[in-house]
């Protein structure tokens, strides 16, 4: 029965760790959809209506996120936008390793070290991932064009 709890708590921890992976690029999107969510809630929208201009607030954030990667010609401002999405990412990235670390090892240092590896390694990713978007729809748009 241990070891079945211990082969769960492994998948539940892999599961977490690839659902962080897939989601980071949305932390931003999420961060200010739920600010603004928040806002609208204190403002009285009620329940329902903070929910829908959080989502709506996030999804433009996306999109608009997503056009200035595409359409925009200088290559430092690419950057810019693509690290404004990827640092929240590596900031719950560093929280999220953190919090798994804190169970496994007593020590304050090693539980940062891992930490901050899992940050680096979010961040990365969400910036891969950033950069795909911008790729593959550019690559879309070309095979578009030549139709």
């Amino acid at each position: 029965m241990i070891i079945l709890a211990v082969l769960a708590s492994l998948v539940a921890i892999g599961l977490l760790c690839w659902l962080l992976f897939t989601l980071a690029v949305f932390a931003l999107p999420a961060f200010v959809g739920i600010a603004v969510g928040a806002w609208a809630h204190d403002t009285g929208a009620g329940f329902g209506g903070a929910i829908l201009v959080g989502l709506v607030v996030a999804a433009v954030t996306f999109a608009v996120g997503h056009l200035l990667i595409m359409f925009v010609r200088p290559m430092w401002l690419k950057l810019v936008v693509a690290i404004a999405f990827v640092a929240p990412a590596a900031i719950a990235g560093f929280h999220a390793t953190h919090g798994i670390v804190k169970h496994l090892m007593p020590s304050d240092a090693w539980q940062i070290a891992f930490s901050i590896i899992g940050a680096i390694a979010v961040g990365i990713t969400a910036f891969i991932r950033v950069a795909g978007m911008a790729t593959a729809t550019a690559q879309s748009g070309r095979n578009l064009a030549q139709a």
